[in-house]
C-alpha cells in the first residue's frame, strides 16, 4: 500500500536512533525489513512525504500504525520547545525532526535492553539477531527470504545451556534465563506494567533481576509506550553535564508527558555533534 504522511517520518533517524536494533536495509534504495512479532514489514521511502508498505490497509490499520506511533502528531509535540528558554534542545529537536518513539513489543525491548549493557549498537544487534535465529520462529518474506522472530519467554526458558551459551550474551546470560522463566511462569507482567503510572512502572522493572535504572527506562520508553520515561547513558549524561550543568537542571516540567520524545532528540544530537567543537550553544 502506498502512505501519504506529512508528519514527522524518518527512517534512517529511526533506525540509527538507538532504540530498534532488528531493521535491516533491503537491496532498494531508502527500504527496511521490519519483523514484529509474527509480522514482517518492507518499507520503503519514495519521498519525503510518500512511503511504500508491503502490508495491506488492513493490516496497517490493525498492527503498523500504532507501531509507528501515527496517532500522535510529532511536529506539535516539538512546538513545545522555545528557542530562547531552551536553544540547545531547540536545536536538536530541529536536528531530529523525524524520530519517532515506535511502539515495540514489551517483551522484545526486555531482553533486548538487558542485553545492552556494556555493548555498542552493533554489538547489540549482533547479539539479538543471534538470539533470535537460535530460538525463534521462521517468518517468510519476501522471495522466500527467511526470517526469525523475536522468541517468547517459553522458547527461551526452553533452551538448553549450551544453546543460549552459543550467542554469547556472556554476563547478561544469567539475566535473559532468569528473565525468561520468570516471565513464562508468570512472575513477570509487562502488560500490568503497562497500565502503571511511571514511577511505579519503573520500580516494577527494577524488580527483575539484571534491570537497572537505565534499562529500566529504555523499556518504560520503548516497549511500554511511557513517553515521560527519560533514559540516561553516557552521551545524554555527557550532553546534559555540558550544556544544563547537570541532569538536575533540565527542565522535565516543561515538557511533560513527552520527556522521552525529547530524550531521543537530545541523544541524536549530543552523539553526532563534533567533539573537538565542544557544545553548541
Amino acid at each position: 500500500m502506498k502512505l501519504e504522511w506529512k508528519d514527522d517520518l524518518d527512517l534512517d533517524m529511526i533506525a540509527e536512533s538507538g532504540q530498534c536494533f532488528r531493521w535491516q536495509k533491503t537491496g532498494q534504495e531508502g527500504e527496511y525489513r521490519i519483523p514484529f512479532r509474527r509480522e514482517l514489514l518492507y518499507i520503503r521511502r519514495i519521498d519525503d512525504t510518500h512511503f511504500d508498505l508491503s502490508c495491506k490497509e488492513r493490516q496497517f490499520e490493525r498492527t503498523w500504525r500504532s507501531y509507528f506511533d501515527l496517532g500522535r502528531c510529532y511536529r506539535d509535540i516539538r512546538s513545545m520547545v522555545c528557542e530562547e528558554e531552551d536553544p540547545v534542545l531547540y536545536r536538536a529537536q530541529q536536528l531530529g525532526a523525524g524520530i519517532r518513539v515506535l511502539g515495540q513489543d514489551p517483551w522484545e525491548m526486555l531482553i533486548t535492553f538487558i542485553i545492552s549493557q556494556r555493548k555498542n549498537i552493533p554489538a547489540i544487534r549482533l547479539a539479538v539477531e543471534k538470539l533470535a535465529r537460535a530460538a525463534g520462529d521462521p517468518l517468510e518474506g519476501r522471495n522466500g527470504e527467511i526470517v526469525w522472530s523475536f522468541p517468547t519467554a517459553e522458547q527461551i526458558a526452553g533452551m538448553s545451556e549450551q544453546a543460549l551459551a552459543e550467542v554469547k550474551l556472556g554476563y547478561r546470560e544469567k539475566y535473559v534465563r532468569k528473565a525468561a522463566e520468570d516471565a513464562a511462569a508468570g512472575r513477570i507482567c509487562l502488560e500490568e506494567m503497562e497500565q502503571m503510572d511511571l514511577e511505579s512502572c519503573g520500580k516494577a522493572l527494577r524488580e527483575i533481576y539484571g534491570v537497572g535504572r537505565k534499562v529500566a527506562d529504555c523499556v518504560a520508553l520503548f516497549g511500554l509506550h511511557q513517553l515521560d520515561a527519560f533514559p540516561r547513558d553516557v552521551w545524554i549524561n555527557r550532553g546534559l553535564a555540558e550544556d544544563y550543568g547537570g541532569e538536575e537542571n533540565f527542565p522535565y516540567d516543561r515538557y511533560h508527558p513527552y520527556n522521552g520524545i525529547m530524550q531521543q532528540y537530545l541523544f541524536e544530537y549530543f552523539r553526532n555533534r563534533p567533539r573537538e567543537t565542544g557544545s553548541f550553544h
